[in-house]
């Protein structure tokens, strides 16, 4: 039990990447906060997590939209109030939108950069305030994409926002590790996901390509073999939550099959 009494709150945790992380830090231990704009989601998802009836002590949901701070705010007092204060954040939540650079809007711009980077460094700032107030440090796990590691012609404004976050990551880290917080990110490929049906459409209206092909050419160009599943995501972001990374700092973990090197 890695993660045994520590309190977990994961952004954008009622599906995906998100969901299988709650999945593996609950059966480590945890105590878990799913904090996702949907409410639908969120309900399915504690169902999920407590289908055997044995979670729910451990289970918490609440509805946040990380472009809004007094939520953020509330969150993390509701939090601290029902388990006593915060181990471990995951800031997973994140939206992705494609154009070509002369059709990018201003809506398309705001709404990534207000949810990627906005969003993800105010939860980040709140939950730091309140480990730092209870003195008993933390991890702070940011969830980046090889798209911040490189260019990409018709994902100019997501490519930024996740290179951003990689950026967030080794600054924020090394002004919270003084307080015994840990900030660390991870880097996913790409993986297969109910958001990728969203993508694949993007790319088929902007490069021409039949429904279904854009995701199949990815997966076959992953030197692994496939692209990447939600599961594949459980054991390093344990990792980094855990006592066995106690001495890794500022560092974004490319989990990626084998896309990038760096």
């Amino acid at each position: 039990m890695k993660l045994n009494h520590k309190v977990a709150v994961i952004t954008g945790g009622a599906r995906g990447i998100g969901l299988a992380i709650a999945q593996g830090y609950l059966a480590e231990g945890a105590k878990l906060v799913i904090a996702d704009i949907d409410q639908v989601a969120i309900d399915a998802a504690l169902a999920t997590l407590d289908a055997d009836g044995q979670a729910g002590t451990r289970l918490m949901g609440v509805r946040l939209d990380v472009c809004d701070i007094k939520a953020i705010e509330a969150m993390v007092a509701q939090v601290s109030e029902r388990f006593g204060g915060i181990d471990i954040l995951v800031n997973n939540a994140a939206l992705f939108d494609m154009a070509p650079v002369l059709e990018v809007t201003e809506a398309s711009y705001d709404k990534q950069f207000n949810v990627n980077v906005r969003g993800l460094f105010f939860t980040l700032q709140a939950v730091a305030r309140a480990m730092v107030a209870r003195g008993q440090g933390g991890a702070i796990i940011n969830m980046s994409s090889q798209a911040g590691r490189r260019g990409e012609a018709l994902v100019s404004m997501y490519c930024a926002t996740k290179a951003a976050v990689i950026s967030l990551t080794q600054s924020c880290a090394l002004d919270l590790i003084k307080h015994g917080i840990r900030v660390n990110g991870i880097a996913p490929g790409v993986v297969d996901t109910p958001m990728w049906a969203e993508v694949d459409a993007l790319f088929a209206r902007y490069e021409g390509r039949p429904p279904g092909e854009k995701k199949r050419l990815v997966g076959e160009a992953v030197p692994y073999g496939r692209m990447g599943r939600p599961e594949d995501y459980v054991g390093p972001a344990l990792f980094l939550a855990s006592d066995d990374s106690d001495y890794v700092v500022a560092q974004t973990l490319n989990v990626d099959g084998g896309n990038w090197m760096s």
